[in-house]
């Protein structure tokens, strides 16, 4: 598991499970909903123990246009050897901003796509086809789109987040995605969707109890969303002020 607060990973626990061998390891990079962007060095360590033990890698790469500076998004799948054993899976939905239209899409080598392009199929035959005509349409922007779409996040990160710090909330500093985790420990809450239910009746402010996320028991996290505008940002800060 990633470990909070920064939510790295220890190496020694994770070979550990890499010698029980499992099919495959899953990965979320960046990550939903701490916002970690895995580094060269940790990807490299992942793709060494995944050669070794013979294992795929499932990533869920789906905010990859969404890191900021100094992070970069690394495809685990260009690193030596992992072509063979990575199984990308990406979606249009938030770089473009289409999340309803449900459209995704994998990259793998040839033989994992045979089979793939199978269980699709049997699940759901296939997408709209106008709303695939039209996903094409955003897949041939220019590169300048995808860094205005950087900026653009990297303006409601650094406005929600100051404003987290002015208030006096303790949060992680998310490297991608739009996701932010604050710490709620300090209010002597054991019960984080509790909390949330109070903050949505009595702040006004809504945010999902972070033990969805975690296998684990901690409930010490509350995650926000801040692709909104600056207006409703700065009202919903305004609203956590009453924490305070």
């Amino acid at each position: 598991p990633l470990v909070p607060p920064a939510f790295d990973f220890d190496r020694d626990q994770l070979e550990a499970a890499f010698k029980q061998h499992p099919k495959a390891l899953i990965l979320c990079n960046p990550s939903n909903p701490s916002g970690k962007v895995f580094t060269y060095e940790e990807l490299k360590f992942i793709s060494e123990l995944a050669i070794k033990y013979d294992t795929f890698v499932i990533t869920d790469e789906v905010y990859e246009h969404i890191v900021y500076e100094p992070y970069k998004h690394i495809y685990i799948s260009s690193l030596p050897g992992m072509y063979e054993r990575t199984i990308s899976c990406s979606s249009l939905s938030k770089t473009y901003s289409i999340t309803g239209w449900r459209i995704g899409y994998v990259i793998a080598s040839p033989t994992v796509i045979e089979r793939a392009k199978k269980v699709h199929d049997f699940l759901t035959v296939g997408a709209a086809a106008p709303l695939m005509e039209a996903a094409v349409v955003g897949l041939e922007f220019p590169d300048s789109y995808y860094k205005e779409l950087k900026d653009h996040y990297t303006h409601m990160r650094d406005l929600f987040l100051g404003g987290l710090k002015d208030i006096g909330l303790k949060f992680t500093q998310p490297q991608g995605a739009y996701y932010v985790l604050v710490d709620i420990s300090e209010f002597g809450h054991s019960d984080d969707l509790a909390f949330c239910e109070w903050m949505a009746g009595h702040i006004g402010v809504a945010a999902v109890p972070g033990s969805s996320f975690f296998k684990e028991d901690i409930n010490d996290y509350i995650r926000f969303h801040f692709a909104k505008k600056d207006e409703t940002l700065n009202a919903a800060l305004e609203r956590l002020r009453k924490l305070k």
